[in-house]
């Protein structure tokens, strides 16, 4: 084990990363019932989609620590299951079997320009100021996650404020809905504030926090992981977190597997791609859409690699080299980025949504992981999710909140390495860094910073320092923003 992951040489231990591992996978194993609860809006089976989530994240996390040794995990992408069935499947009109084709086809161009080294390209375009912000970026962005997850946030819409509901225009006659009230979509006139701490699970998640800030300032051994165990204890008395023989029984692992059936492969079948490509005149939509996919996959995996690779070391100075001047797969990160796309690929195929590098895995990070081995780890404990998956879920959001706020406080550090006095450096990194946590995506965030840094040369005679990548990228997202208007 030693000589495989190179546990020395990266500065650390078995027991580190496994204890990593835990930490990465707690923090993470939402998706497991989060992603079913929302693809299943499509028509997908809950069932199979649960089992899917699983072993996509398992096969893919796997590939990425054995092929590539770096602690991160892969799952399928929040933000990229909502467009998967809000804008695929409601907004547009495709079936959910015919917005799994155009997943797999994300996948595959994913797997083509990673190994033509068009994305290498793109991450050795980006300054090192964007490559800062995007660091810091993250940080905002998961304590923002954090701060949901632990039930502080509230936020006021007044009624001339709602924009839609349920992806239709908002009718205030209207007080009646067809299966309930699935979404909300409101405009600026949203108000975010505090909550009153007078719910049970705002107080645990309080405790969480306080509990694991000392634990961290004591430079305690393993410090997130023992205020997630230490929240959850805490959440029994409390009344938040319940082990009854219901909750038990709640996900049947028989009928999983009976489901997967129906998502496994379907999106080969008459109704996937050959039903995709039976209309030519949606041609155009079907590429446009297989690009949206791809595009904020893309700058999702990147922002991830470049926001906590660096800070953490886990991808030296001679990674970034090799991977700008070496060829195949030379580096950690080449490998990582092979890895990672061919998730997608594996996740279309058992019936998911795009697989993607989880921003999550920096709490695996902050807690030591440095190697493969913490990947392992994730996909040994997914894997076993299948089989006890109700005692996974008594892990309540408050419990593993507290190690995102603090993970993002430590990643933001990366601020200081920013010129603020510098209004070229300072807007560009302004809009990319915060509009990840105000935007709740990260991709959002790198297309601001790109657009903006484009601007500010141009405007300033600068134009010959921006990198052909770069202007590339900001007309792509600016088309991508004008065609999603449209639509």
């Amino acid at each position: 084990m030693e000589k495989f992951f190179k546990l020395k040489e990266h500065g650390t231990t078995v027991s580190t990363e496994i204890l990593a591992g835990f930490t990465t996978f707690f923090a993470m194993a939402y998706i497991i019932f989060v992603n079913p609860s929302i693809l299943s809006l499509s028509g997908m089976p809950t069932q199979a989609v649960f089992l899917a989530t699983i072993i996509s994240a398992a096969i893919s996390t796997l590939v990425m620590g054995l092929f590539a040794n770096v602690p991160y995990a892969l799952a399928p992408g929040m933000g990229l299951n909502a467009f998967f069935t809000y804008t695929v499947v409601f907004a547009l009109g495709f079936t959910w079997q015919e917005a799994l084709a155009m997943v797999f086809l994300c996948g595959i161009v994913n797997v083509l320009i990673t190994v033509t080294r068009v994305r290498k390209m793109i991450i050795k375009s980006i300054p090192e100021s964007l490559q800062h912000a995007i660091s810091a970026g993250i940080g905002v962005f998961i304590s923002y996650i954090g701060l949901k997850n632990a039930g502080w946030l509230e936020f006021t819409s007044e009624a001339n404020s709602i924009v839609s509901i349920n992806s239709s225009p908002y009718n205030a006659n209207l007080t009646t809905y067809d299966g309930g009230i699935g979404a909300v979509v409101t405009n600026g006139g949203i108000v975010p504030g505090l909550v009153n701490f007078t719910q049970p699970a705002a107080l645990l998640a309080l405790f969480g926090v306080v509990l694991t800030i000392i634990l961290m300032v004591k430079n305690v051994r393993g410090a997130i992981m023992i205020g997630i165990i230490a929240t959850t204890l805490l959440g029994i008395p409390m009344g938040i977190v319940t082990i009854t023989s219901d909750v038990l029984a709640a996900n049947s692992l028989g009928s999983a597997i009976n489901e997967l059936g129906i998502t496994f492969g379907a999106a080969f079948g008459s109704e996937g791609l050959i039903s995709l490509f039976s209309d030519t005149s949606r041609f155009p939509l079907v590429l446009m859409t297989i690009f949206a996919f791809s595009l904020s996959d893309t700058f999702d995996t990147i922002g991830t690699f470049i926001g906590t690779g660096r800070r953490s070391g886990i991808f030296s100075a001679e990674d970034e080299k090799a991977l700008e001047e070496g060829s195949g797969f030379s580096s950690k990160m080449d490998k990582a980025l092979f890895a990672d796309s061919i998730g997608t690929i594996f996740g279309s195929i058992f019936g998911t949504s795009n697989t993607t590098t989880f921003v999550e895995s920096a709490a695996g990070i902050g807690a030591g992981g440095r190697t493969g081995l913490t990947a392992v780890v994730v996909a040994g404990l997914f894997i076993l999710s299948a089989f006890f998956a109700p005692l996974i879920g008594v892990v309540p959001p408050a419990a593993t909140a507290p190690s995102l706020i603090i993970v993002g406080i430590l990643m933001m550090s990366s601020f200081k390495d920013i010129n603020w006095y510098d209004f070229e450096e300072a807007i560009p990194a302004f809009f990319a860094s915060i509009f990840m946590g105000l935007t709740y995506n990260i991709s959002t965030g790198i297309a601001a910073g790109f657009i903006f840094y484009v601007l500010v040369k141009t405007v300033v005679g600068k134009s010959k320092d921006i990198h052909p990548i770069l202007w590339g990228s900001a007309a792509l997202f600016l088309i991508n923003y004008v065609i999603m208007a449209f639509l």
